[in-house]
């Protein structure tokens, strides 16, 4: 079978098992989907949730939040782990937008063609390639492709980019093969995947939806016997 072919398979399976995701617009500014997206890094969802429930809660407005200090924005956001690094970062992004557009509102990166906008804000601090991705991916509803640790992990394992390639490579190498339209539910079903089946350790491969085609049973076990 072909890669492509495969790769559409793949696709298909999945939404038989998880569903099709349809993106909705989100109530959340843009910015709001960035600082949080930025909070996320290295970190789980929970805690992430904790800490910016904590922000929310203590500075509602970002113009309360670009006056603290690094120190004290730290103690706000401290569940979300590198507290300290993530409080400089959110702060010089905060006031990076603040100098170079006169306001704390980003929304109009939804407008701006997509190669732009990451290009333009991952001159910054703590917002990569990934962060930029899922802000335009679930804040925008551009046909864009994040790729988190569960992506990047199947991907390889399923053999639709090399064994070594980083996040960002797998990135530009799948949204050159995805079908159109295709981006934002395929990486939501890939993440439901990766949690409930093929996980980290000990994958559930008995259960697996697409195991027939996988090459992680052949190719990695080869390569840990190596």
């Amino acid at each position: 079978m072909k890669r492509d072919e495969k790769l559409r398979a793949v696709i298909a399976k999945l939404e038989e098992v998880y569903g099709v995701e349809v993106w909705q617009p989100e109530k959340r500014s843009v910015l709001n989907h960035l600082i949080l997206t930025v909070l996320s890094q290295s970190t789980s969802d929970w805690n992430r949730n904790l800490a910016w429930e904590a922000l929310k809660k203590s500075y509602p407005n970002w113009e309360d939040v670009i006056r603290l200090s690094p120190q004290k924005l730290a103690a706000v956001i401290r569940s979300a782990g590198l507290a300290n690094q993530k409080s400089e970062r959110i702060l010089e992004i905060l006031k990076w937008i603040k100098k170079e557009y006169g306001d704390l509102n980003i929304d109009f990166i939804c407008a701006m063609p997509v190669e732009e906008a990451i290009a333009t804000f991952t001159k910054l601090k703590g917002i990569g390639i990934k962060t930029m991705n899922v802000v335009l991916a679930f804040a925008c509803g551009k046909d864009i492709f994040p790729v988190d640790t569960h992506v990047h992990r199947l991907c390889r394992r399923l053999g639709f980019v090399p064994h070594n390639a980083s996040p960002e490579k797998t990135h530009y190498l799948m949204q050159e093969k995805l079908p159109p339209g295709k981006a934002f539910s395929f990486h939501i079903n890939l993440l439901k995947h990766g949690r409930q089946i093929c996980k980290a350790q000990n994958p559930l491969c008995d259960r697996c939806p697409v195991f027939d085609l996988c090459e992680y049973d052949l190719k990695w076990q080869r390569r840990r016997a190596e």
